[in-house]
């Protein structure tokens, strides 16, 4: 390590892609430091569920699916609506076969199952045993086993230091001491994640989003204080107001503020109805692109989700309070059901109108009207379009509603990188000694995705870019050719 350094590579994020550019710039020979402002490393990548889109895996092999990066290229650019950086897309998905799905696959991830999500042609959302929790732990194992050793968590950094134009360190504080210092390095790399969990700075840049109850879902600390680190050193910030947002989500009772929201999985039989109680959407469809475009339109902007007794057992809340992987805390859910002003219960619809203030009559028509759809042995509901096959009828008391307001999980635009993940200047010009990667850099070069992504494209490039960055950083410190990768073409 040179003289006058603490580090090769500062790190600033100690979730799935920070630790994705340790690991590379460790393996490049550069002494790492990481810093995170929790308490404890994960970051969003620990909570999500895992869910890679990547493509001409062994895996889609294994299942008889054929796929290829100019299928998958057309699919990515089309559901972008657009505004996609396509050279960034290509390059990831050129390089998620070999040097993402091989990569974790070699960590002890395993993958057991797949999704045919909306936009794609064929299958390529891959998910892991254990979901995000699995794979970041993966990812720390091997960390750890390589002697990565100096993790500096619930530390914030307060800025960047610079020396001639080039990034040359961070001024970290300690969140419980609050004394600072100083963190010299050859390179850094912001890996700090998104503002999703900062309200006021999504109706900052979404104005028209204000007259609307919007909930904050991502990691606690993704509050975008990275984002003004970077603009005040001189990085631009770009598609700031492409923000990615489930419909899904219910508010969390125990947050005083009323702010944070909680996902809500495992319902493939739910019926969503506005405040009017009708049906408005296809509720097979709840991806980003479809699903909250259709509950921002209700007036107001919610619903309800009715589900009975057989929905009750297989309810999945994605949050680490209420489960630890695969295990699911039941008594901590069962707090949420039976607290929580946000989910009502009642023997009967009638009642369950009752308490979510719907009208009755019009409540019990519409899950009656459902329910022989699926007693006439339809193919899809005629209303929406939603497949029945499999689904089962919403009759066995008790009933629950639990409402779902829009919640801000992902953002699609920040920091602008080039293909080095170098942050570029408001001249667009690279920034030296400053790598931006995951979802600070809106998951892949500011904004990989454009307005709307394909399922498993956050987390997939955000680990990817991970790596590049780190790769590249330890370039920049003087070790390693930098990122190589093999390509699939």
């Amino acid at each position: 390590m040179e003289k006058g350094r603490d580090a090769d590579v500062v790190v600033v994020g100690a979730g799935g892609a920070g630790v994705a550019a340790a690991i590379d710039a460790h393996d490049a020979g550069a002494r790492v430091i990481i810093v995170d402002s929790h308490r404890q490393p994960g970051g969003a990548t620990a909570i999500s569920g895992g869910g890679c889109c990547m493509v001409g895996t062994a895996f889609q092999r294994e299942k008889g699916i054929e796929d290829s990066p100019d299928l998958a290229f057309s699919d990515w650019v089309h559901f972008g609506q657009g505004s996609a950086d396509e050279v960034w897309a290509r390059f990831y998905i050129e390089h998620s076969a070999h040097d993402l799905y091989e990569w974790l696959t070699a960590m002890g991830v395993v993958w057991d199952s797949f999704n045919h999500q909306e936009g794609n042609t064929v299958p390529r959302w891959h998910h892991p045993v254990g979901n995000g929790k699995a794979i970041f732990e993966a990812m720390h194992a091997a960390a750890v086993a390589r002697g990565i050793d100096s993790w500096h968590m619930n530390t914030e950094a307060v800025a960047l230091l610079t020396d001639d134009q080039r990034v040359t360190g961070v001024r970290v504080r300690d969140k419980q001491t609050s004394q600072e210092r100083d963190l010299r390095a050859g390179a850094v790399v912001m890996a700090s994640g998104g503002f999703m969990s900062n309200v006021e700075m999504v109706y900052q840049y979404r104005p028209d989003l204000r007259p609307h109850r919007i909930l904050g879902g991502s990691h606690v600390e993704a509050t975008g204080r990275g984002h003004r680190l970077v603009s005040d050193a001189g990085g631009i910030l770009t598609h700031m107001g492409d923000v990615w947002m489930y419909a899904y989500a219910t508010p969390d009772y125990r947050d005083s503020e009323g702010e944070r929201g909680l996902v809500v999985r495992g319902l493939p039989d739910y019926v969503w109805v506005n405040a009017q109680g009708r049906r408005f959407h296809n509720e097979s469809l709840s991806g980003g692109a479809s699903a909250t475009p259709a509950v921002l339109a209700q007036d107001p902007a919610y619903c309800w989700a009715i589900i009975d007794q057989t929905g009750r057992d297989t309810v999945e809340i994605s949050d680490p309070y209420y489960r630890d992987g695969l295990i699911k805390h039941w008594d901590r859910i069962d707090d949420l059901f039976q607290k929580s002003p946000h989910i009502k219960e009642s023997d009967t619809l009638r009642g369950l109108a009752g308490e979510t203030g719907v009208p009755g009559a019009v409540l019990e028509e519409t899950i009656t009207r459902y329910n022989a759809y699926i007693d006439e042995g339809l193919q899809r509901d005629p209303d929406f379009g939603r497949p029945l096959q499999g689904r089962k009828k919403v009759e066995q008391a008790p009933f629950y509603a639990l409402q779902f307001f829009p919640l801000s999980r992902k953002s699609f635009g920040g920091v602008k990188t080039d293909l080095r993940c170098q942050v570029l200047d408001t001249h667009f010009q690279p920034m030296e000694g400053l790598f931006g990667a995951g979802e600070l850099a809106g998951m892949a070069g500011g904004h990989i995705n454009g307005k709307a992504g394909l399922e498993g494209t956050m987390l997939g490039p955000a680990l990817f870019s991970g790596r590049v960055a780190g790769a590249w950083a330890a370039n920049a410190a003087g070790f390693g050719p930098g990122f190589v990768g093999t390509p699939l073409r």
